[in-house]
């Protein structure tokens, strides 16, 4: 057994080991998880939760680890959750982020964490949220979700990030995969990286004509910024940085931030009730009850609705 009031307090002083030690109890769903969130919650809130997404080969990466030394050099504490495709023998995170973003490895300030998807959909592992309190509780100034390149079905940042930025890179047929993925209704800061590549211009303007054809906005609410970037080199970044700022004041000064941060606490409650629901489910194979009601569907004198209702009634303890 761990002692968690020791670990918690070791990851408040800095601790990397005491923080990769908590987000791996998350991950392995550990017994002592419950005790992990309640000994959290009181100290999470005060980080920003920043999430990029994007097609693979946009950049995303090099963009983090860009805005990683951005921050850094405002001397705020840095963590990043790269969440990578998982290996289907190990289960674990194939492209290693960490050997990616190597350049901040020995900076103290700075905690980079990779986490495999485990076969979930939507660009991000299915334990990210409670990771990413792990990582706000430790106290770090700002949390870099970074998602799995995974096209049209990564778009669920947007539910985890107080801001999302989607990332874009000239040539690579954006304009359509912004059109199909919907992420024109996901992203809150643009980039269009690799700026030094022929079409970087067009691809700016091309996606400031489809946000200009989106919902329409009233006086005072956010239009999404477009920023140019070249990561390798670090140009563009500040002014990324700067739309990141801009966003979240504009967030805190309507009271917006406090909503979304909301809404995600409650869609995690809704995820942690449905999967113990269906493990409670996963349970009745074989069982009598479950087999008595397929029964009734087959003699037609029950449909699977009606079964299904009965069922959760029974798990429920509901009349």
């Amino acid at each position: 057994m761990v002692d968690v009031p020791t670990l918690v307090e070791q990851a408040r002083a800095g601790g990397p080991r005491a923080v990769a030690r908590l987000i791996s109890l998350v991950e392995g769903a550990s017994p002592q998880l419950r005790e992990v969130m309640a000994a959290l919650a009181p100290l999470a809130g005060g980080a920003y939760v920043v999430g990029l997404t994007g097609s693979p080969g946009v950049g995303k990466s090099t963009s983090t680890s860009a805005l990683v030394s951005a921050y850094r050099k405002q001397g705020k504490r840095v963590a990043v959750l790269a969440v990578d495709p998982s290996s289907p023998f190990s289960g674990g995170a194939l492209l290693g982020d960490r050997v990616r973003m190597s350049d901040h490895a020995s900076d103290p300030g700075v905690y980079i964490r990779s986490m495999a998807t485990r076969g979930h959909l939507g660009g991000l592992a299915w334990a990210a949220p409670q990771a990413i309190r792990v990582l706000d509780a430790s106290g770090f100034d700002v949390v870099l979700v970074e998602t799995v390149g995974v096209g049209q079905s990564e778009v669920e940042i947007a539910s985890q990030a107080d801001t999302s930025v989607v990332l874009l890179a000239p040539g690579m047929g954006d304009g359509i995969q912004a059109a199909k993925a919907g992420i024109l209704e996901i992203g809150d800061v643009y980039v269009v990286n690799k700026a030094d590549r022929d079409g970087a211009d067009a691809t700016a303007r091309e996606l400031n004509h489809m946000l200009g054809l989106g919902e329409s906005r009233g006086p005072g609410d956010w239009r999404p910024p477009i920023v140019k970037t070249v990561a390798a080199r670090g140009e563009g970044v500040d002014e990324v940085v700067e739309a990141l700022e801009k966003h979240r004041a504009w967030m805190e000064e309507r009271g917006v931030l406090g909503e979304r941060r909301a809404a995600r606490a409650a869609r995690e409650v809704e995820t942690i009730a449905v999967t113990r629901l269906r493990e409670r489910i996963g349970s009745l194979h074989g069982d009598r009850r479950l087999d008595a009601l397929a029964e009734r569907i087959v003699a037609g004198s029950l449909d699977p609705y009606a079964a299904a209702d009965e069922l959760v009634a029974g798990l429920t303890g509901e009349s």
